[in-house]
């Protein structure tokens, strides 16, 4: 899967643990050591960053001859170099978004037509629910490669009486999610001798056999043959089939409930501060988030004196329409919101894993200035010309900290900067130590002497440290998520 949080090891697991360092060490090298001696002298050049881990992770899966390889594209999936893969197991497309738009298209239908590229003749290949226009180019895009598709039904169908299936993921969205992976599943399964009923034991894995890949958007597990689904008045209209619900295994039941996924509608409690972390990136998972946040931060117990602080820390990368995302995130009621870039320190000489050599440090920090001001516009447009939110920000000559003073703290001049609801730092340790004040126990407390030189973020520092409460939510990037991780779990850096 891609990317990583903390450390590039999370790219290529088995058994659900990433590969261990000297694993990792072992077949890093052996593979860049046979490209360098096999490569042709006129095209000197290496694979790129994802390229080489690809060819990596199927060597890795290869050599521990492991049964099964579940593989997540990169970006798109038709020209995506996971695609290599000649007769998968079976393929899955998740709910389909806007991203990448530069590389796989400015509409759905164009984005639905390269992940359709990974259908492959005679393999079975599942979707959940799409819009109409989309899921016509997925079904057009298996009718192309002789690929039989079929829609998931609701996870509700999969329920028997009363009993409420259990999802360790929070929010509705993860559903469907759910329902892929248990079709996907269910297909591998069969195809690997469990045949008969689906609770039933059949054969297990045949160790002499290679290990089958599969690729696809979410999850993509196994080979099977699925009979066609009848004709009936259920699929009239539809332009893809639906899929036969099945009885659960305990075993499945079991997976969905204690299935863990760091990054994604994730609650670190830590003392007075609780921090909600979700990898959300595009509009609609935007749009998952704020449902989630507003849910999970409404069933917190409220402190007696009603003194409650929301944060927001946000920071998005490539060609994302930043303001649409963070318009979304407006109606959260946010006290303030905090904008740095996804670097954990402003010098990462001590962690390359997370180092982004395509972006610089100023760059960065002129998206987040941006970012700034968009949020400052958003609130302007909500409570109309208020006299006490600040004049929009001006992006020119703000990135000039005071070496002398070691100043942390990015912010325009405004004529009434106590009460600027919007903050720039130039890296996620010092935004996470002015959030938390000293009162979460993984964060050491911001510099005193100096550090935060600007009213706007002395006055958010008292209200922070005098709240019974601080509620943050850390959205917008999946490495913006790893990043603070990385600082708040200090265990996942082992």
């Amino acid at each position: 899967s891609s990317p990583h949080l903390v450390q590039v090891r999370e790219r290529i697991r088995i058994n659900g643990q990433p590969i261990s360092k000297d694993l990792f060490n072992k077949y890093f090298w052996l593979v860049y050591n046979r490209l360098e001696e096999t490569k042709d002298p006129a095209h000197s050049s290496m694979p790129a960053y994802f390229r080489f881990l690809t060819i990596m992770a199927f060597h890795v899966f290869l050599q521990e001859k492991v049964d099964l390889a579940v593989v997540e594209v990169g970006i798109g999936g038709t020209y995506d170099c996971t695609n290599i893969v000649r007769a998968p197991v079976v393929c899955g497309v998740s709910s389909l978004g806007i991203d990448h738009t530069s590389i796989l298209g400015d509409t759905m239908e164009k984005i639905a037509w390269q992940k359709g590229g990974i259908f492959k003749p005679g393999v079975p290949a599942f979707t959940v629910a799409q819009p109409e226009r989309p899921l016509q180019v997925l079904r057009e895009r298996a009718q192309e490669r002789k690929c039989s598709l079929y829609l998931c039904p609701e996870l509700d169908d999969f329920e028997e009486g009363c009993r409420a299936l259990e999802l360790g993921l929070a929010g509705a969205h993860q559903r469907s999610n759910a329902a892929l992976a248990l079709q996907l599943a269910r297909t591998w399964l069969q195809r690997r001798g469990c045949q008969g009923k689906p609770g039933d034991r059949g054969q297990g894995p045949d160790p002499t056999r290679a290990p089958e890949v599969s690729v696809g958007c979410l999850s993509c597990l196994g080979l099977g043959e699925l009979k066609e689904v009848p004709p009936s008045s259920e699929l009239l209209g539809r332009p893809v089939p639906l899929a036969p619900a099945f009885r659960l295994p305990d075993a499945m039941i079991q997976g969905l409930r204690d299935t863990e996924w760091l990054g994604r509608t994730q609650v670190l409690s830590h003392g007075p501060v609780t921090w909600y972390l979700d990898g959300a990136h595009t509009t609609s998972s935007i749009q998952a988030c704020v449902r989630w946040f507003r849910q999970a931060a409404l069933n917190q117990d409220k402190p007696h004196d009603g003194s409650e602080v929301r944060v927001l820390l946000f920071n998005a990368t490539g060609d994302r329409d930043t303001a649409a995302l963070l318009k979304l995130l407006v109606p959260c009621h946010f006290d303030y919101a905090v904008f740095c870039p996804n670097f954990t320190e402003v010098s990462l000489a001590n962690n390359a894993d997370q180092q982004n050599f395509n972006v610089t440090l100023e760059n960065a920090l002129t998206r987040c200035l941006e970012n700034q001001q968009t949020w400052t516009r958003l609130l302007e447009e909500k409570v109309g010309q208020d006299p006490w939110l600040p004049s929009p920000p001006r992006v020119g000559g703000l990135l000039q900290p005071t070496p002398a003073r070691g100043s942390l703290l990015l912010v325009p001049p405004a004529p009434r900067p106590l009460n600027s609801p919007a903050l720039v730092f130039p890296c996620l340790a010092q935004a996470l130590r002015w959030v938390a004040q000293g009162r979460d126990p993984h964060l050491a407390a911001p510099v005193a002497s100096g550090a935060h030189p600007h009213p706007a973020a002395s006055s958010g520092a008292v209200l922070l440290r005098e709240a019974a409460a601080v509620h943050v939510l850390v959205t917008g990037s999946l490495h913006l998520v790893g990043g603070a991780l990385r600082l708040l779990v200090p265990a996942l850096s082992q």
